[in-house]
């Protein structure tokens, strides 16, 4: 007899990176030779930091996609496992855990560079996700062959499934007219569309719940009720590194908690703005305790 499945409040799905963080007082320029201010280096991508600040909030979360068999997915595997992220669901192999390598300027604005060697995309039966039963999904789009089975299933058992459309790809084409909730970023907008609004008229047509984040101009949201704005937090930008992942995040856990709908919009606003405020994206991940200081300190 197969034991109960874990429940979690959010199973996220998708990319696991390692970043190494540079901070910089400008952008290099050809053929230079420069020092870093500072430099960190912890695990990263989208849904990877995702679960983790699903944890750091005091839900339950997984995490699914593939981790190398070498140093940096050793140390990104620690992360996670000492986050309290579940682990179980994570494929570990010969091909190479993808490192980015982060510029970060002052005006918090950063330039990225991404290697994955052989590493693609996991076949479709790479995971049994039998062993959990989670009550939100959020995939982010780079492992579509697992992520799109599970929506579909999802969608059989009432379970809310979201999808961090950061930009225009194979992955997050194939699954943004198949979740419940999509979430995207300026650039996917400006990627599908000429304009944010135009983005934001077709999009509302192919999902129920759509949500254009616009860094510090806030964002757009649509429900099958109503549209609206929500403004952004007025905090002084160190780094927009992971804010988007920080967002993606609480709003799922926001879904999960079964918030209203403008608290929940809140609540990721207030996570991703907080990112921003600090060094890197893990860094920048904030607690439930800190992420409740900073709406007090902004409820006005």
């Amino acid at each position: 007899m197969l034991p109960d499945p874990i429940t979690v409040d959010v199973l996220c799905v998708g990319h696991a990176s390692f970043d190494l963080i540079f901070s910089v007082a400008r952008h290099p320029s050809n053929d230079e030779k420069m020092s870093a201010n500072a430099f960190q280096h912890s695990g990263g991508g989208p849904a990877a930091n995702a679960a983790l600040l699903v944890s750091k909030l005091g839900l339950k979360s997984a995490y699914a996609g593939y981790l190398g068999l070498d140093a940096y997915g050793e140390q990104h595997l620690t992360e996670l496992k000492n986050g309290n992220v579940n682990s179980t669901l994570i494929v570990r192999g010969q091909n190479p855990t993808p490192i980015t390598t982060i510029i970060v300027k002052p005006n918090g604005q950063r330039a990225l560079i991404n290697f994955k060697g052989n590493t693609q995309a996991l076949p479709v039966n790479a995971i049994n996700f039998d062993t959990i039963k989670p009550r939100v999904i959020l995939v982010d789009g780079h492992e579509p062959h697992l992520s799109l089975p599970l929506i579909q299933k999802a969608k059989d058992n009432n379970i809310p499934t979201v999808l961090d459309a950061g930009s225009l790809h194979n992955g997050t084409e194939m699954l943004m007219t198949a979740v419940d909730h999509l979430v995207c970023s300026q650039k996917f907008a400006l990627q599908f569309a000429q304009t944010e609004q135009q983005a934001f008229n077709q999009l509302s047509k192919i999902t129920t719940h759509l949500v254009i984040t616009l860094g510090d101009q806030g964002l757009l949201w649509k429900t099958p009720e109503q549209t609206g704005a929500l403004p952004a937090f007025p905090v002084k930008t160190i780094d927009t590194t992971g804010a988007g992942d920080a967002f993606h995040g609480a709003y799922a856990a926001g879904l999960a908690q079964q918030l209203p709908w403008l608290t929940v919009l809140r609540y990721a606003s207030s996570a991703g703005a907080y990112c921003c405020m600090h060094m890197g994206a893990r860094q920048g991940l904030p607690s439930k305790q800190q992420l409740e200081n900073f709406q007090t300190l902004y409820a006005n």
